[in-house]
């Protein structure tokens, strides 16, 4: 497939995401197909061609920015619903239990801020994260994962990142990673309405001491470190 009929593909999926409602998978595929169709643009010869091109494009870049105003709009904070507080070797708190409830069929998009993804455990983390999210939500469509890169094994994080979007696309699950060497904040952003904040993002356990005891597997029995969740509904938003 040529670039132009590449980015065509790319902004007619954007067009089709805006008009049923994710916006966060439309915001990516403008930036994409914007982005690949300025590559060609640039190397049409043809004036008259290029200046059509060019039309179009401030079309698309429009629809962009409108997106990107919804999409800051949708991750203000309203209020919160529910606080929180971990302490220092708590157990009895895995990730359903914190915030499953908040994770249901109106999920259809989720962005996820978690800067620090390197170590085994904290892609065991990710992953227990998504199959809650594969339990719980069915029409889940798109994953933004907004994370560091990993300077000291990039490849291996790379690799990691591969697999786990391999799988996601088999299931029909867009899968969208965006690196931000400046992120500090920890976030997860549901399409339903919900933002939920964890001090420590998603890697708020302790390792099963001894390895092969409760709580290898189910995380409500692993100890806990010291953090707080707040649970927002973002503004205009019901319950």
């Amino acid at each position: 497939m040529s670039a132009a009929l590449q980015a065509k593909d790319l902004l007619i999926r954007a067009v089709s995401c805006d008009q049923s409602g994710r916006i966060l998978e439309a915001q990516t595929l403008y930036q994409n197909g914007i982005a690949m169709l300025m590559t060609f643009v640039t190397d049409e010869p043809d004036e008259v061609k290029r200046k059509g091109f060019l039309t179009r494009i401030k079309e698309y870049m429009d629809r962009a920015d409108a997106i990107k105003a919804r999409v800051n709009g949708k991750l203000s904070l309203g209020e919160v619903v529910t606080h929180i507080s971990i302490e220092e070797d708590d157990v009895g708190y895995d990730y359903e239990q914190i915030f499953g409830k908040y994770m249901d069929s109106k999920t259809v998009e989720i962005m996820l801020e978690e800067p620090y993804l390197a170590q085994n455990y904290q892609f065991q983390n990710l992953i227990r994260f998504l199959e809650l999210a594969v339990t719980n939500c069915p029409n889940f469509k798109y994953i933004r994962l907004i994370t560091k890169e990993d300077t000291k094994n990039l490849d291996q994080q790379k690799t990691n990142i591969g697999q786990i979007k391999a799988d996601l696309e088999r299931r029909k699950i867009a899968f969208f990673i965006k690196y931000e060497e400046t992120l500090h904040d920890r976030k997860i952003y549901l399409s339903n309405g919900y933002i939920i904040k964890i001090g420590r993002g998603l890697h708020f356990y302790k390792a099963s001491n001894p390895m092969y005891s409760i709580g290898l597997n189910n995380y409500r029995y692993r100890k806990c470190l010291q953090t707080d969740v707040d649970i927002w509904r973002t503004s205009g938003h019901a319950n």
